[in-house]
């Protein structure tokens, strides 16, 4: 396991976000992220809850919250041994759950690699 600050880990998720093609992050719309230490009664690295963007319509989104994608600092720092593959997980777990964002399932994330 490799531990790095709360402060830190946000950095490398924010680094991870900008690290996105700029035409996918303008696409992404009304998503919250978040760092919490682990997901409750589970083993997660990441979690997106909301609407894909797949799935909105007019009649079908409105008035709702913001999406929101959580990162589980602990899970992912306790698979890591050194700060660079803490980067690396943090970037994987990003394109993950932005893709789900985006409608992409788990068996296509799969086939691509990314699950």
């Amino acid at each position: 396991m490799f531990e790095v600050t709360r402060q830190r880990f946000e950095e490398l998720v924010a680094d991870a976000l900008d690290s996105l093609p700029a035409d996918l992050g303008r696409q992404m719309d009304n998503v919250a992220v978040v760092v919490e230490d682990v997901a409750e009664g589970r083993s997660l690295f990441g979690l997106y809850e909301g609407i894909p963007l797949t799935r909105r319509g007019p009649s079908s989104y409105g008035w709702v919250m913001p999406d929101r994608i959580t990162l589980y600092q602990r899970t992912i720092c306790s698979v890591c041994s050194n700060e660079a593959d803490v980067v690396g997980q943090v970037r994987k777990t990003i394109i993950h759950e932005v893709a789900h964002h985006f409608g992409i399932s788990d068996p296509r994330l799969e086939e691509l690699g990314w699950a």
